[in-house]
């Protein structure tokens, strides 16, 4: 048809006054209604009326997609066309409804008298009696047509049958990119559009680092002892700034602080103080004991030199401070905890359905009088301190209106006959493909799974099966109905030597059994 119809999603609990409502705001249009994927609304007749009464007040025609038998069977009366799937709807032709309801004359009250019952009081001339020859022969043949209809009754109602079939089912996985748009206020499900929902939050958090920064104060020289051992038989007189050196490796200088005379004597010694000289400043100046070994100068051939104990205090001192690397590192880190209890305190808002796209959590905005730092770059400080406030924002979206676009593409791929089982439909979310940040379009993509099987109308099989013979409905069955690999219908009649199918509909029995996917 040229014009694309309306669709209304109906909710478990909805009652035809909700419904009734929802069509007053439409006029001279095609609607159809959708069931919900679990469970059904609307099972009695009386709600169907109700509904076609005010879809014709509005010159509306109604089409339903159920899989409900029972809401089938009441459509099927009132004269609503019935679908299996959105698609077969806009390929299908819609029925014209009727409005009124009338009644059978099998559906007259129990209580009603029959009309032989009447015929006492209805007539007031009574017919001479008949002969007792014709009496008996009445009762004879009244005899006979009970006992014809009782063996007749008896041929239609006592034969049963049991039909087992196991239908072919297969898995069907359609993965969905849709599109999340703030601007929307409904679902295009052809377009794979939904609406979002913008979510705003101002929170304020502060934290604290150690900071990285140094500032050099200068290095410290190494101080000790040596002890001069006299190598001649006279008095010796060691200067203070006499040079002494290590001889291992990249010589160590150091030079006496302190003037002293060393005994006349072949061997005797003399302890002096010594500090590291400048060029060798730092920790370069501590040197284990023994090392010191060489006296540099004129008294090199007159003495020679070992440090008993090592030398120490050598060191390169420095305070830490503040750098601007680490006012960039606690930002990017506050602003990361903002982002995370924005996310925290938006959550509650949302229903069970709704989520929110974590890739569109974001700082909107933050001012300079919204950050205070403890200490700037170059302050001497161990650790540094920033309290922040931002207002954060983010998507997010209702899954079951992506649902239901998943599963309208799902129904657009099965065939005719067939039927996806709603209690076996899972989704799975996937990641975010593009977010627009110009018109705060977000895609993303969700995939459906569900079993498909084919569709059987338990009460239109058993008619079509009635009073053939058992090879003829095998034969039928297997024609028309898939079975899963490596089984068969089977049929089960009772009694054993009744050799059809029973000839009311009825009392055949449909069983199916669950097949593996």
């Amino acid at each position: 048809m040229a014009d694309r119809p309306d669709y209304i999603q109906l909710e478990a609990g909805e009652d035809a006054a909700s419904v009734r409502d929802r069509l007053s705001f439409l006029r001279g249009k095609r609607v159809l209604l959708i069931w919900p994927e679990e469970g059904t609304v609307l099972t009695r007749k009386l709600d169907l009326v109700l509904i076609q009464r005010e879809a014709m007040r509005r010159a509306i025609r109604l089409a339903l997609v159920t899989h409900d038998p029972e809401v089938m069977k009441h459509a099927e009366e009132l004269n609503i066309s019935t679908f299996e799937t959105i698609g077969a709807s806009e390929r299908g032709r819609w029925k014209r409804g009727r409005a009124k309801v009338f009644t059978t004359r099998f559906q007259r009250p129990d209580s009603e008298p029959e009309p032989d019952e009447l015929m006492e009081v209805a007539s007031r001339v009574r017919g001479e009696p008949r002969s007792r020859r014709w009496r008996f022969v009445g009762r004879l043949l009244a005899l006979l047509i009970v006992l014809a209809v009782l063996g007749g009754a008896a041929f239609l109602v006592l034969p049963s049958a049991v039909v087992t079939l196991t239908p072919a089912q297969s898995r069907l996985e359609v993965e969905a990119d849709i599109t999340a748009d703030p601007n929307l206020q409904t679902v295009d499900v052809e377009n794979r559009l939904i609406p979002a929902i913008k979510l705003s939050a101002q929170i304020e958090d502060s934290g604290t680092i150690e900071t990285t920064g140094t500032q050099d104060l200068g290095e410290t020289l190494a101080t000790g002892s040596v002890v001069f051992i006299n190598q001649t038989n006279q008095a010796v007189t060691i200067p203070a700034g006499t040079i002494v050196i290590t001889s291992a490796g990249t010589p160590i200088q150091f030079r006496t602080t302190a003037s002293a005379e060393l005994a006349a004597g072949l061997g005797l010694q003399i302890e002096v103080p010594i500090e590291a000289l400048p060029t060798s400043q730092g920790e370069a100046g501590n040197v284990e004991s023994g090392l010191i070994n060489t006296v540099i100068g004129p008294l090199a051939d007159r003495v020679s030199v070992r440090n008993v104990a090592p030398t120490s205090g050598g060191t390169a001192r420095a305070q830490r401070v503040v750098s601007e690397d680490d006012q960039e590192r606690l930002l990017a880190t506050l602003r990361q905890q903002l982002q995370a209890r924005a996310y925290l305190e938006m959550e509650p808002r949302l229903s069970d359905t709704q989520f929110i796209i974590l890739e569109t959590v974001r700082i909107a905005e933050e001012r300079s009088d919204w950050t205070t730092f403890s200490a700037q770059p170059g302050d001497v400080a161990d650790t540094l301190s920033l309290t922040m406030r931002a207002v954060v924002e983010a998507i997010a979206v209702d899954e079951q209106f992506a649902r239901q676009i998943v599963y309208a593409q799902m129904s657009n791929q099965i065939g005719d006959g067939q039927f996806i089982k709603p209690q076996t439909v899972t989704y799975e979310r996937g990641g975010v493909s593009n977010v627009d940040a110009a018109t705060g379009r977000i895609t993303f993509s969700l995939t459906g799974s569900g079993l498909v099987t084919q569709q059987i109308n338990a009460a239109a099989l058993g008619e079509r099966l009635a009073g053939k013979s058992l090879n003829d409905a095998t034969a039928y069955l297997v024609n028309e109905i898939q079975q899963a690999d490596g089984t068969l219908p089977r049929i089960t009649v009772a009694p054993d030597w009744f050799g059809q199918m029973p000839l009311l509909p009825m009392r055949i029995t449909i069983q199916l059994i669950e097949a593996q996917a």
